[in-house]
């Protein structure tokens, strides 16, 4: 795939790129819950409503993207809430564990900063219509 932006007056296409949109939003929007008041900003990202609703949204839309540069964004999107949800569970058993907070928590704060990243990441190629993984 290339840098430069892609640029298609197919309304469907520009319908996945809306919802891509709204993902990106919907999981900023859980990132703020998890800053403003929740325990943990991961926790709040996999368990909110807002990303549950975003990550639900990107399955039940992705066919319109298929085949687009597109694609790559909602690739970016789902994987971006599983490896969260993994990794979250992962940083609880260390937290609960032999290993204990030592581990548990700076991974917590690891995963923090890597899905604000990957939000930012995506949306930022989004908004300049260039596809993920280039």
């Amino acid at each position: 795939m290339t840098n430069q932006p892609i640029t298609n007056n197919d309304p469907t296409l520009n319908s996945a790129v809306t919802v891509a949109h709204i993902v990106y939003a919907l999981h900023a929007i859980a990132i703020f819950l998890g800053i403003s008041g929740a325990p943990t900003i991961i926790g709040s990202f996999v368990g909110s409503l807002p990303s549950i609703f975003a990550v639900l949204l990107n399955y039940i839309r992705r066919g319109d993207a298929r085949d687009t540069w597109v694609e790559s964004h909602y690739k970016w999107q789902i994987r971006t809430f599983w490896f969260a949800l993994v990794w979250l569970v992962v940083a609880w058993v260390a937290i609960f564990s032999l290993v204990g907070a030592v581990v548990g928590f700076p991974m917590l704060v690891v995963l923090t900063v890597w899905l604000i990243y990957r939000v930012l990441r995506g949306w930022l190629r989004l908004r300049k219509s260039l596809p993920m993984y280039s």
